[in-house]
């Protein structure tokens, strides 16, 4: 068979006709293509699953039971939309989502929101140091052990190594996220229940209940991995011909995070929701309150998967806020450059773990109302952000041929519109809440 049969068109008919010696090669060299492309989607979806998104899914699960995991399915799809929407640019345009913005909005409109993007990730990384440290006194390790050795380890990490060193190390991190799943199995559910709950939407219009749908939202959705994600397709190189495999790793690293979290509801609803406990204040709580039903082994999984969720999103975070900034002002940015190459790409990066270690250490730190307050920052940004990525992508200027088509762009507009109404009165549910 002539080579020049070989067209995208054809290729299905053509690969029928191969032995299947030559079948099987190629199925594997699809494999192993998709391992070498595999990393931006599963580790921005999973960073989503952070020390505050742990505490926020233990809460509905505590005090709701099964009752919103069916709220998991349209999330899961609007944030395959989002993300789709960023690597697709990533890959045609070459730029980050920062860039973008900065070429086609001003340097005005990016400083403003690099500015709340900044604010934001500075507390969130904070409460992610906060999160390694609940974690490990669960264990009886003191914070100031594990708070500076593990700052130590991730700056060592991404100042030093190199992007393809940084990245597997990440990946490597997401598996701690399947100590939940064996949590919630030792938490002995009732999986005929979490079965019907899942497909059946139930609604509530107790001002409780929408703001748990709310919050739900605007863990599952944030603008850091928006930022992250298009960053590290960039960086990797990759192009239109990689799209079909960078597709494949935001609907599997998707699928993937919504499932984890949705294992993290399961477990606590199995336990202390069944148990009449409603009501937690950190995931640390969560954990320690599954000992007397679940037991110890629960509890130590639950504070293993905290551990490693707050190490993962303690490394995303700056990078992506080194990123953005690095990327709205026009320097030098990369995991594989030195000091010298890139000094605002990597002081950003130390600064922004610099100050959430030292932060985390002092006693008594407001954890709830320092999440609070950044989860407004973030309410007010995700809307605006959104609406960007869709003018963005939609622009035939900037996208061409791979610019969102007709059906593409009404479901994106309608995810921006949903899911800005929902941050927008999360924002003032908080607010009210504060005073």
């Amino acid at each position: 068979m002539a080579i020049s049969q070989f067209s995208p068109k054809n290729f299905a008919q053509n690969l029928a006709r191969l032995p299947a010696r030559f079948r099987r090669s190629l199925s594997e060299y699809r494999f192993f293509a998709y391992l070498a492309v595999l990393g931006p989607g599963i580790i921005a979806a999973n960073a989503g699953n952070d020390a505050s998104g742990i505490a926020t899914y233990s809460t509905v699960g505590a005090g709701y039971g099964y009752t919103l995991l069916w709220a998991f399915i349209p999330m899961t799809l609007s944030l395959i939309v989002v993300q789709e929407m960023c690597v697709r640019m990533g890959v045609v345009t070459g730029q980050g989502l920062a860039d973008l913005i900065r070429e086609q909005f001003g340097v005005r409109w990016t400083a403003l929101v690099m500015l709340a993007l900044l604010l934001a990730n500075t507390g969130v990384i904070i409460s992610e140091f906060v999160g390694i440290a609940q974690a490990s006194e669960l264990f009886g390790i003191p914070r100031f052990i594990t708070v500076p050795v593990t700052a130590c380890l991730i700056w060592w990490l991404v100042v030093k190594g190199t992007q393809k060193r940084v990245e597997q190390v990440f990946l490597a991190m997401s598996l701690v996220f399947f100590c939940y799943v064996f949590s919630a199995f030792l938490a002995k559910p009732d999986w005929s229940t979490v079965a019907a709950e899942t497909v059946r939407p139930s609604f509530q219009f107790d001002s409780g209940y929408l703001f748990m749908v709310m919050a739900l939202i605007g863990t599952t959705i944030t603008p850091f991995m928006q930022v992250f994600v298009q960053s590290s397709v960039v960086e990797k190189g990759m192009t239109e011909e990689d799209l079909p495999l960078v597709r494949a790793d935001v609907i599997f690293g998707t699928v993937f995070a919504c499932l984890i979290a949705a294992f993290i509801v399961i477990s606590t609803a199995a336990t202390l929701h069944t148990q009449g406990i409603y009501e937690i204040d950190s995931a640390a709580t969560a954990a320690a309150s599954l000992t007397p039903v679940a037991g110890v082994y629960a509890k130590y999984l639950f504070g293993v998967g905290l551990f490693g969720a707050a190490m993962l999103a303690m490394g995303v975070l700056p990078l992506a806020t080194a990123y953005s900034i690095s990327e709205a002002l026009g320097f030098e940015k990369g995991l594989s450059r030195s000091f010298r190459e890139a000094p605002i790409f990597l002081g950003i990066f130390t600064a922004l773990i610099l100050i959430g270690s030292i932060a985390a250490l002092i006693p008594g730190i407001p954890q709830i109302k320092l999440l609070l307050f950044t989860q407004t920052i973030n309410g007010i940004l995700l809307p605006f952000l959104l609406v960007t990525i869709v003018l963005l992508s939609s622009n035939r200027e900037i996208m061409g041929e791979y610019a969102n088509r007709s059906f593409f762009k009404i479901s994106a507009w309608l995810i921006a519109i949903v899911v800005s109404a929902l941050s927008i009165m999360l924002i003032g549910k908080t607010i009210i809440d504060m005073f």
